[in-house]
């Protein structure tokens, strides 16, 4: 490990470097730097066989090995790395300043391509430039920095010094892409809805608390936008849906960042079994487009996501794993408290949940849709026709996580008034957030808001599932982390 004061010799070494660019009059951060071509196409469109093909690359120097009158680098792009050749001979009028170079600055070479002795592309380089001077030291272990929470915080060194990073982050962008444009095929419109809210509503969370100077107000960031895209299907729209930021005030942990990424759908004279087939279609064809067959590792667990999916229900789970059944709530308490829940003061439905927390959900490992959920945890959902006990609600499990919640969604203004009211009561006293009643969404729903199936999908957790990522910071570009203490 390289001491605090090598690290400052060496630093103050590349700041005496940047003088000495500045004395040859070069700019050392560069400027603009035409006809840069990508290191993977310049890979793609070598030909052995084709004499004098010229390439211009760019990027950040990750390797260089000097050998007297010759220098290798190895420079790195975001398409992958490239070996530039740079001979004294060839570049005499450049040499002051090539010496100059370090690890982690950033240069532009042009040149001819070709293949050394051992096969290895190379560019010949004919002309370089400095396009920024790097002026700390790369980690020491340049091709693997290792210590997690530098990663996090310095994600901008993470993403050169460990390539596979950047490739994950990849694939979560052509993930997203392939999402939205299944569902515009299928005719939805993407929109975007406030993420600051006068009421915090659409789900049970504590929200973040801000002022607006002008108005005099507190407003919320949003823990959700489902109230806004359901007043969007009373507004006349069949089909939106919305990928973006919720925020809900709560703790860390691998699975949870207080700022993440939701997608939200709403279809019009649809249920929760439309959802649950649009789910399925939607995450199987990620599957099929982005990842190594059906079946993946994540974590200690090998997930099959072979269809058709599993679909069991709520009550019947819970029989399989506590042994408990739901109407028995004499035996739900009996069983939580052997747990380690305090039962004693919470309502049935609260205890069942948890029960069902602690004893189902570490068991579904492969893609697992959990329906007809208790009524009373519902607020916003449907009664099933057939035995209003029940609520049309699912939520799908993969890996032990819940990655997606879906309700055939309540349109009854009244009972959706009701609930509200009932929640409210429900909240806790101690509970350091102020809540009211949304009462322009129940105006809304007076108006008249067509039956309807809405789907909320967790994207960063799905992300972790698709490329075994272990925590939901691997996910997430720049997740939060507590205040680095300075030494």
């Amino acid at each position: 490990m390289t001491e605090p004061q090598d690290t400052g010799r060496l630093q103050q070494q590349r700041k005496e470097k940047l003088q000495r660019i500045g004395q040859l009059g070069i700019d050392p951060y560069g400027g603009r730097f035409d006809n840069v071509e990508s290191i993977q196409s310049v890979r793609a469109k070598f030909d052995e066989k084709e004499q004098g093909q010229k390439a211009t690359c760019a990027g950040r120097i990750v390797l260089l090995r000097d050998i007297g009158k010759l220098i290798f680098i190895t420079l790195r792009d975001s398409s992958g790395t490239i070996q530039l050749g740079l001979s004294k001979k060839l570049l005499e009028s450049q040499w002051e300043l090539i010496k100059l170079f370090d690890l982690g600055d950033v240069i532009g070479a042009e040149g001819q391509l070709g293949l050394t002795k051992t096969g290895e592309l190379t560019i010949w380089v004919e002309k370089v430039t400095i396009l920024a001077k790097s002026l700390l030291q790369p980690p020491e272990k340049f091709h693997g920095l290792a210590d997690i929470d530098i990663r996090y915080r310095r994600r901008y060194v993470d993403m050169w010094a460990n390539p596979e990073v950047t490739d994950k982050f990849k694939k979560r962008i052509a993930m997203i892409s392939t999402i939205r444009s299944l569902l515009q095929e299928k005719g939805f419109y993407e929109v975007e809805t406030p993420m600051m809210q006068a009421i915090p509503g659409g789900a049970a969370a504590k929200p973040f608390i801000t002022h607006h100077n002008a108005l005099d107000i507190d407003l919320y960031l949003r823990i959700s936008p489902e109230l806004f895209l359901k007043r969007l299907l009373v507004g006349g729209m069949e089909k939106v849906f919305e990928i973006n930021r919720n925020f809900r005030n709560e703790g860390l942990s691998p699975r949870h960042n207080p700022e993440f990424t939701m997608m939200e759908i709403y279809q019009a004279y649809a249920d929760y079994n439309i959802m649950m087939e649009l789910t399925e279609e939607l995450i199987s064809l990620l599957v099929e487009k982005h990842c190594n067959g059906v079946k993946l590792q994540y974590g200690d667990n090998i997930i099959d996501y072979s269809r058709p999916w599993r679909k069991a229900s709520y009550s019947d789970l819970l029989k399989e794993f506590s042994g408990c059944d739901i109407h028995d709530i004499s035996s739900v308490r009996k069983k939580a408290k052997t747990l380690g829940v305090e039962e004693a003061k919470k309502a049935d439905e609260i205890v069942i949940n948890e029960l069902f927390e602690l004893t189902v959900e570490k068991n579904l490992i492969n893609p697992t849709f959990v329906i007809d959920y208790p009524a009373p945890l519902c607020p916003l959902t449907k009664r099933s026709k057939t035995n209003p006990e029940y609520a049309e609600r699912f939520e799908l499990y993969i890996g032990t996580m819940e990655i997606a919640n879906a309700y055939t969604e309540l349109n009854d203004p009244a009972v959706q008034y009701e609930n509200f009211v009932s929640q409210l009561k429900g909240e806790d006293e101690d509970e350091d957030t102020f809540r009211s009643l949304d009462e322009d969404f129940v105006t809304a729903l007076k108006y008249g808001m067509p039956p309807a199936g809405g789907l909320g999908i967790g994207i960063d957790r799905l992300i972790m599932l698709l490329t075994n990522a272990a925590s939901i910071r691997d996910v997430i570009l720049f997740p939060l982390l507590k205040p680095e203490v300075k030494k």
